[in-house]
């Protein structure tokens, strides 16, 4: 059963239902969103609702810098400490472990508007790239061969494995926390239920859709600056949204920068993060935004 639930198990054979929603696999998914149903019962407070948007904030930047712009793309250089602290962040969130997401974001951008692209929803449709692909046997694979550079590290291979077991971690000290709130501030009119709900379920859920709109939106609403043979998109409350990544058609035409809004006027939460970051020395080499990308631009 945990071979079940392993990314590193070997990859189904074509034409076995590999590209068929795989329920049992998709089990967690669905009750994640279930959970939220709770709120019903546990009600809201201040405390919780803060909680549950400071982890959205944190998250996603681990998702945009590290998992996506770092992991994926590496864009930029950073301590082995460093790697595994924000990859063990980006696991919390619920998207499976780094390994898995360079590796299926890789192939995305070999294969963009492709059959072979499985979130491609100008190819396979909105709802099947904004949730469906993810919850197959084919996209439950981690692919090794497409990071070839990652594979190397073995606390990443072990957090890829075992990725249920951060947020499992993060679900346990955030009711923990509530009760601990409850009992000793009880003015705070909060508790461990509905810390649990907030702060881990309806917060990682909201992550989760927020960061695939990039699939499934960002191909199909927004503008084109560049032609890129493919539909990416240009899109500001999607930026806004995702700390940046709504810049999709900026980065699909040149990927290779840890800067996705190109202009001072493209809000970009993720680079300025990042800016901080290197400031402090967590990070560096941020790899700028090419001149003759931006003169290509203005033409």
């Amino acid at each position: 059963m945990l071979r079940w639930f392993d990314t590193g198990a070997e990859q189904p054979v074509a034409g076995t239902g590999g590209n068929r929603v795989d329920w049992l696999r998709a089990i967690p998914f669905v009750a994640m969103h279930l959970a939220c149903l709770a709120v019903i019962w546990v009600g809201v407070s201040w405390v919780a609702v803060g909680v549950a948007l400071a982890l959205y904030a944190v998250r996603m930047f681990a998702i945009t810098a590290f998992y996506h712009r770092y992991f994926a793309h590496r864009t930029f250089r950073t301590s082995r400490v460093v790697q595994f602290v924000f990859a063990v962040i980006g696991a919390s969130s619920v998207q499976r472990g780094p390994l898995w997401w360079a590796a299926h974001h890789r192939n995305h951008h070999r294969h963009t508007e492709t059959a072979a692209d499985p979130h491609s929803p100008t190819v396979h449709g909105f709802w099947w790239s904004h949730m469906g692909w993810f919850l197959t046997a084919e996209g439950f694979h981690t692919d090794w061969a497409r990071i070839p550079d990652l594979v190397r590290y073995p606390e990443l291979r072990w957090l890829d494995r075992f990725d249920t077991l951060v947020p499992v971690a993060l679900a346990a000290g955030l009711f923990g926390l509530g009760a601990l709130l409850e009992r000793m501030a009880p003015g705070l009119g909060t508790s461990g239920g509905q810390m649990l709900v907030w702060g881990f379920f309806i917060s990682t859920v909201v992550l989760f859709h927020a960061t695939v709109t990039i699939n499934s939106l960002a191909h199909r609403f927004g503008r084109r600056r560049f032609a890129t043979g493919d539909d990416s998109r240009n899109n500001l409350w999607l930026a806004l949204l995702t700390f940046g990544e709504g810049w999709h058609n900026n980065h699909h035409f040149f990927p290779g920068t840890a800067r996705q809004g190109f202009y001072w006027w493209e809000v970009d939460i993720t680079w300025y993060g990042l800016r901080a970051m290197s400031a402090l020395r967590l990070v560096s080499d941020l790899k700028p935004v090419p001149a003759w990308v931006l003169a290509k631009a203005e033409h």
